[in-house]
């Protein structure tokens, strides 16, 4: 093993994934305040904002999934000083995201109500009427803002692709913020201000959507960040986006399918079950999700700009020394939740029954920590050299195949309950993490790379194309 090369590889991942975990932390700590709010009002509150939240993951994976299009070409193009080309992607991507966007305020408005009732009706039970109503107006209230998730998603992983993962920190510590302190204030009715419960929790992430577009689309525009607005002209580089990015859509459309019916089918074990998944996973993500976002879009650029610069090997040692460094920290870090779970967990909850359930599954994602953590870097890595088809057949088959299909036949029809649960949840990330380890090694995901830029006029070979000027066309 070349030890000075592996430690200057990870200082590399260390100066590009730490603002990208700060940024994180914020996010988390947004949505961790979120349900502490909420769990003063009611467990059917949490249960609501939950449910509500499976929807409003969907916007989020849109625009991840249009973000990982922006990063992949980001950062290639940026490795081989395409600037042109490089431009043109982060603005059609943009444009595209927040087009997209506009059919899930129209769910949000017209069908809230409908979404959140599915789930009792899943199981041959109704939802809680409490939790329809809360959930409705929940999600009716953050798609309104859905455009705005969209750009702000994509404009952000298309700066990091250069390399500045600083400026996305910057605005989305300063949003997310300003979403804790309206979720507090507006949920609690503190200050003066009237006490509006979850559509406060919901008005105060719609605010923070929309800052955190319009204060990233300043940056783009402005001089100081590398990338750069430029008039859509090359039909090639929309067509690779969309490539690249409709997998990660796909993935993540999949991904989220697969929870309704999981949700249903913890529902079905009691409201408790269902309340303390949400709080055992949430948790696990304030305490890990940071470094494993920080190390996926690590992998992203450093693999991307690798290829870019004509270096498949540099690319392929890079990925894995990510990985490498993921499941070191995020499983160690695991280990840690197993123990402190039951301090951690009633922080969110005093309800006995929702605390019990809540620790079980913080310790089965913290078992799973490691996996996690591998399948986060790898996919990354996988994205960055615009392979994102790999990642989609791990996650789909996972989610389908041992996180619902696992947990409902030992769960439901095997009888053993929550139990079965946690056993189809921990295999399905074991799986996830090798199926993208044996892509990262067997396929050919750096001849597909080098394909595509070639395909769009980028590269170290094309002397005639002069791309700091326009983008190129052929």
């Amino acid at each position: 093993m070349d030890v000075p090369r592996l430690r200057n590889v990870w200082r590399r991942v260390f100066a590009l994934a730490w603002p990208v975990m700060a940024e994180q932390t914020f996010r988390t700590a947004m949505r961790t305040t979120d349900v502490l709010v909420t769990a003063l009002f009611s467990p059917a509150a949490v249960v609501a904002i939950g449910l509500a939240d499976l929807y409003a993951r969907f916007p989020l994976r849109v625009g991840l999934g249009l973000g990982g299009g922006a990063i992949a070409l980001s950062s290639q193009d940026t490795g081989a000083d395409a600037t042109g080309n490089r431009d043109e992607a982060v603005t059609q991507a943009i444009l595209i995201g927040a087009l997209a966007g506009v059919p899930f305020v129209l769910v949000g408005l017209r069908f809230g109500e409908l979404a959140i009732d599915v789930f009792g009706r899943l199981v041959g039970e109704g939802t809680a009427p409490e939790v329809v109503a809360l959930g409705s107006t929940y999600l009716a209230v953050v798609f309104a803002t859905a455009p705005a998730r969209h750009v702000a998603l994509v404009a952000a992983r298309a700066l990091q692709g250069t390399g500045d993962t600083r400026t996305p920190m910057y605005v989305n510590v300063a949003a997310n913020s300003v979403n804790i302190a309206g979720s507090v204030v507006f949920g609690l009715g503190l200050f003066g201000f009237p006490r509006l419960e979850v559509l406060g929790v919901g008005l105060a992430t719609a605010t923070a959507n929309a800052l955190t577009a319009g204060l990233l689309c300043l940056a783009i525009w402005g001089p100081r960040t590398e990338a750069s607005f430029a008039r859509p002209r090359d039909p090639a580089i929309a067509g690779q986006l969309l490539r690249v990015s409709a997998p990660r859509v796909a993935e993540g459309f999949g991904s989220e399918l697969a929870e309704f019916p999981f949700n249903a089918l913890l529902l079905g074990f009691g409201e408790a079950v269902n309340a303390g998944f949400q709080i055992g996973r949430r948790v696990y993500q304030q305490v890990t999700g940071p470094l494993s976002r920080g190390y996926n879009v690590a992998a992203s650029v450093l693999v991307g700009q690798a290829l870019g610069a004509g270096d498949p090997d540099g690319a392929r040692f890079d990925g894995w020394a990510v990985a490498g460094l993921g499941v070191l920290t995020v499983g160690s870090i695991g280990v840690g939740l197993v123990v402190v779970a039951p301090r951690l967990v009633p922080l969110f909850t005093d309800d006995a029954p929702t605390v019990r359930y809540a620790v079980d599954f913080a310790r089965v994602y913290g078992v799973a920590g490691a996996a996690l953590a591998c399948f986060s870097a790898l996919s990354g890595a996988l994205q960055g050299a615009s392979e994102t088809r790999i990642p989609f057949v791990a996650r789909v088959s996972g989610m389908f195949g041992l996180f619902l299909g696992a947990s409902w036949l030992l769960g439901r029809t095997a009888g053993f309950g929550p139990t079965g649960a946690y056993v189809g949840v921990s295999l399905a990330y074991v799986w996830m993490a090798l199926v993208v380890a044996a892509g990262f090694r067997y396929s050919g995901w750096a001849d597909r790379a080098a394909a595509l830029m070639a395909e769009r006029g980028t590269g170290l070979d094309d002397p005639d194309v002069d791309e700091t000027e326009e983008p190129a066309t052929d």
